[in-house]
């Protein structure tokens, strides 16, 4: 690879196929497909180029003004301002762009969304960004940041030994960056989701919370964190997602159980609209839908167990909601339902056909969403 030849940085769309099922780590999925899923919005977007110096956006990033979105899944209550793909840059790659930057060389530039803090978020370019504040900051991880595989003088050299001229041209060196901001009135993002999904064409796809997450960071999604932790839940979903799948199918639940009359197609939409109008909208486990939907998990877990979600192989995600927004309700009215009752009345549905159908075949058409879930209300109500 050349200095002016780049591997793929932040790149996806979001893919899932359907109607059969796609593989989540050791998770199997059955659900939609969202290319099926055409979003349409109307594009109010404000768009500008700009062109910042390297120094310049280091510092910026070690202030918090531009926002590279990071996750640690260990504490999710702690940040989760992240959607993009862990820093996969090889120490090599690292160097060669410092290098093309060192010799004058130009580079790709990046795309950034201004939120309504009025701080830019990287939607594209962020392993270009983090080696940066790496090379600056001297260490990649507990090692010491020295260039390798580049050309004299500056092989071996960290931020701090190069010679004054090059630590100059480095500091001054232009990275042009598009910037945009969703002018919408409702604030739903939808335009900018859109965006993202077409400017990254290419490298590992991005699913759709993966974009979420960042564009609608907040109180709601860090309790969405939390909740994703909880023991039944786990259970039954299977290993955590990397690629946020979990975190989606909290969101759906929740989303359905609030907004049914307002669901339309697309679903990427829908859930897009539901969360930027609770983003700032504390979740816990304690009260309010978060614990109906963790009291919920837990008797699902109790009475039935894994397979409770897999009426067939894979893990079937219109079955998960229906079934899951149904019980919410009936906990919801203040009416207690052991687990006799609970399997009993997941029995039913498992042999309902109109149900089964509507959890198999255009699961988000909007006839299909209102049928299975008022099945699985009327099941649970008894």
């Amino acid at each position: 690879m050349t200095s002016t030849e780049w591997p793929e940085d932040d790149a996806g769309v979001p893919s899932e196929v359907s109607p059969t099922s796609v593989q989540d780590g050791e998770v199997e999925l059955f659900d939609i497909d969202p290319d099926s899923e055409v979003v349409t919005t109307t594009y109010d977007i404000a768009s500008y180029g700009a062109d910042y110096d390297v120094e310049g956006l280091v510092r910026r990033m070690g202030k918090g003004d531009v926002v590279v979105p990071s996750f640690d899944p260990a504490n999710p209550g702690t940040d989760v301002g992240a959607f993009q793909r862990s820093f996969v840059w090889r120490p090599s790659q690292m160097s060669r762009f410092i290098e093309s930057l060192l010799l004058g060389l130009p580079v790709p530039g990046i795309f950034l969304v201004r939120d309504r803090d009025n701080r830019l978020l990287v939607l594209d370019g962020q392993q270009r960004l983090r080696t940066l504040q790496k090379f600056y900051d001297g260490r990649i991880g507990d090692r010491v940041f020295r260039l390798i595989g580049v050309q004299e003088p500056f092989l071996g050299k960290t931020y701090e030994e190069l010679r004054p001229e090059d630590r100059r041209r480095l500091d001054d060196s232009i990275i042009h960056a598009t910037v945009l901001r969703d002018e919408s009135a409702n604030g739903s993002q939808n335009a900018v989701y859109s965006i993202y999904e077409r400017l990254n064409t290419g490298g590992s796809p991005l699913q759709p919370q993966e974009i979420r997450i960042a564009l609608f960071e907040g109180e709601f999604l860090r309790g969405i964190s939390v909740i994703n932790d909880d023991e039944s839940w786990r259970n039954l979903y299977g290993p955590r997602s990397a690629r946020f799948r979990d975190h989606e199918l909290i969101l759906r639940v929740l989303a359905l159980y609030e907004w049914q009359d307002r669901y339309r197609k697309p679903l990427k939409t829908f859930l897009n609209d539901y969360l930027s109008a609770h983003r700032d909208v504390a979740l816990g486990v304690s009260d309010g839908i978060g614990k109906l939907f963790v009291d919920a998990i837990h008797a699902v877990d109790q009475a039935i167990g894994k397979a409770a979600f897999r009426p067939e192989r894979a893990l079937n995600v219109a079955f998960v909601d229906s079934i899951v927004v149904g019980l919410m309700r009936r906990l919801s009215s203040g009416t207690a339902i052991d687990s006799e009752q609970l399997s009993d009345a997941y029995e039913t549905l498992a042999g309902d056909n109109e149900f089964v159908s509507a959890t198999n075949v255009r699961t988000s058409d909007e006839d299909n969403v209102i049928l299975r879930l008022s099945k699985a209300t009327a099941a649970f109500a008894g």
